[in-house]
């Protein structure tokens, strides 16, 4: 459904942020891209969405070139940026304004999710704070119900018992004829909830697994395993270690998201040669 073809890009044409990148999302799945600052990861998704262009390659949704950003591929597509600038409109005035230009918008799936935020409808939209501006935004994108939805750090401005209903209401909104994909800083935030990791580092995706498929291979533990030659990554804690060790006895663990993406940036290859 979404495809990145030999994609390079940069800002300058003697430092690129991209080489030669591929990339294919499906629907269905709820990803997590992950990356260093500087990375690309913004960029990455604005090339998704066909806000910059790519010196070579090009970015697809159900056929449509991004870059040409033609009302077809703009009805199957909704971008919520880091940063946000919303009209002196109420949340019901500014659903009025702009819900035609999705087809499939959902009028009251909009409603409850503000009514779950505690986001009132009548509130002028850029009188409120950063935190029940992004809840407004994250609402409004779900309910457009289009093929890909991109959120570039969404958790940033929301307080721990928004986070919590963030992860609930995203995880809700997921159908089969769906994608998601979510950028973050905040990886707590989102291990509960990716099902596909996507890690972006030195120009190159050095990731695109799901977790159970990552789960398979490397078992997670807060102690180093009795066979010293199975460990992959270690990282000393407060109490121990955190390891990343082969997982030949097929036992069950949960991904430490945060840890994987400490191994894969210290050394991918050695980590990737154990996923692939």
């Amino acid at each position: 459904m979404i495809e990145i073809s030999n994609l390079t890009f940069g800002y300058s044409k003697k430092k690129l942020l991209f080489k030669n990148l591929n990339l294919k999302l499906q629907p269905g799945h709820i990803y997590g891209l992950l990356g260093k600052n500087g990375a690309g990861k913004s960029t990455l998704l604005k090339n998704l969405a066909g806000l910059v262009f790519p010196q070579e390659g090009r970015c697809s949704l159900k056929g449509y070139r991004a870059a040409d950003r033609l009302p077809g591929f703009l009805q199957e597509l909704f971008f919520i940026p880091e940063e946000i600038y919303l009209p002196g409109t109420s949340a019901v005035q500014f659903a009025q304004n702009t819900a035609h230009f999705y087809p499939k918008f959902n009028e009251e799936q909009y409603y409850r999710m503000l009514s779950e935020f505690d986001v009132p409808q009548t509130s002028i939209l850029n009188k409120l704070s950063f935190g029940q501006q992004k809840k407004v935004m994250i609402a409004f994108g779900l309910a457009t119900n289009t093929s890909l939805l991109i959120m570039d750090e969404p958790t940033n401005g929301l307080d721990i018992p928004s986070k919590a209903k963030f992860r609930r209401i995203i995880a809700g909104a997921l159908t089969a004829e769906r994608c998601i994909v979510i950028s973050t800083h905040q990886i707590r935030d989102l291990d509960s909830l990716i099902d596909r990791l996507l890690v972006v580092h030195e120009q190159e995706m050095v990731l695109n697994k799901s977790l159970d498929e990552i789960a398979e291979r490397i078992h997670f533990s807060s102690s180093a395993p009795s066979d010293k030659a199975m460990i992959i990554y270690e990282e000393a804690h407060r109490i121990g270690l955190n390891t990343m060790s082969v997982n030949h006895n097929e036992a069950f663990s949960k991904v430490d998201v945060e840890l994987l993406f400490s191994a894969l940036i210290n050394d991918h290859k050695s980590v990737t040669n154990h996923l692939n």
